[in-house]
């Protein structure tokens, strides 16, 4: 069965929020971008309209948070009218490709009268806008997925990274470390240090309040190494500038950072280029046009070939688990709906 066959077939629409990533994906899957329509009105509502017919279509939604085009708020809202207006239009299933998950470092009562965001979008998408599926990529917090009634395939970038680093750095990976900023992300960096056969570092910090660190230890060697800063998102970029002076002071050679969410909010950017990192490597789950203008050591990594074959395996049944652990592809595919795997089992 080819991606166009079937009742109604796979149809891949796209927000506001990242339009250029929802190309990506259709391109690769050999499919037109669903046809539509969003505006924005006079009074501030969103209006949505669908340009051909869904009824009992497999459709995809693509959009994202904290992007430099729509605000969290306004992509969420988005999502949520697409996908009641499928619904209303009879689409057999509706899957939401959100790379950036909306609210996702609110996820826990960690103080009192708190909100748990998280778990408040996690209602909005299922019980509300009728959403049957989330595909995301590097929750902050795992337990987001416990939040979900539904089906939630969070995937990695940690395959894309790691090739990324093989490619790039050459003999020189050897003489690296792996450092985790914090000790939340410790699982995250330790896996790619054991995967690159590198060994690991990481940083106990504590916070005065949101985005502002009152102190950073650092446990680990990097003395004479290059250091590779691992983490989930960049926001303000404050904690990484800091666990970067504090590498260099601790003896490693420089220091490189990889990020799956850049985030780069407020003064991400001047704070990244008066800090001592020479790059930061960011995924283009958010986009990064903005960014990389305004600041050079801003370099982007495409996960759109991880997020279109979750879209294809999902869409033939198919496990998504080797995703997990390896990259499926680099180029974009030209057949239209094509069944087979890139990934030998």
């Amino acid at each position: 069965m080819s991606a166009k066959s079937g009742p109604g077939g796979l149809k891949i629409f796209s927000g506001t929020s990242h339009p250029e990533l929802a190309h990506l994906i259709a391109r690769r899957l050999g499919l037109p971008l669903g046809s539509s329509t969003i505006e924005t009105l006079p009074s501030g509502e969103v209006s949505v309209t669908f340009h051909e017919s869904v009824r009992e279509a497999d459709v995809y939604i693509v959009a994202t948070a904290s992007s430099m085009e729509t605000s969290t708020n306004g992509s969420l809202m988005e999502l949520c009218i697409m996908a009641h207006t499928l619904r209303i239009a009879s689409a057999r299933r509706i899957t939401a490709v959100v790379p950036h998950f909306p609210y996702a470092r609110q996820d826990k009562k960690d103080k009192s009268r708190a909100p748990i965001t998280a778990k408040l979008v996690a209602n909005m998408m299922v019980r509300a806008a009728g959403i049957d599926h989330v595909i995301t990529m590097d929750l902050h917090a795992s337990q987001i997925q416990g939040f979900f009634d539904i089906p939630v395939d969070k995937l990695y970038a940690e395959p894309t990274m790691l090739q990324y680093l093989k490619m790039t750095m050459g003999r020189e990976i050897k003489n690296a470390v792996i450092v985790s900023p914090d000790a939340g992300g410790a699982k995250r960096a330790s896996s790619m240090a054991t995967a690159l056969d590198l060994s690991f570092a990481l940083f106990h910090k504590e916070r005065k309040k949101a985005n502002e660190i009152a102190r950073m230890v650092l446990v680990g060697d990097v003395k004479d190494k290059t250091a590779i800063l691992i983490d989930d998102m960049a926001d303000t970029c404050g904690t990484l500038a800091l666990a970067a002076k504090h590498l260099l002071t601790g003896g490693a050679k420089q220091v490189l950072a990889l990020v799956t969410h850049g985030i780069l909010s407020g003064p991400a950017l001047k704070v990244l280029t008066e800090s001592r990192i020479e790059k930061l490597i960011v995924t283009n789950s958010i986009p990064q046009s903005g960014h990389k203008a305004g600041c050079a050591k801003v370099k982007e990594i495409d996960v759109s070939h991880v997020l279109a074959e979750a879209v294809r395996r999902s869409y033939y049944g198919e496990s998504v688990s080797a995703l997990f652990s390896q990259v499926p592809y680099t180029e974009a595919s030209t057949p239209v709906g094509f069944p087979g795997s890139p990934i030998q089992p």
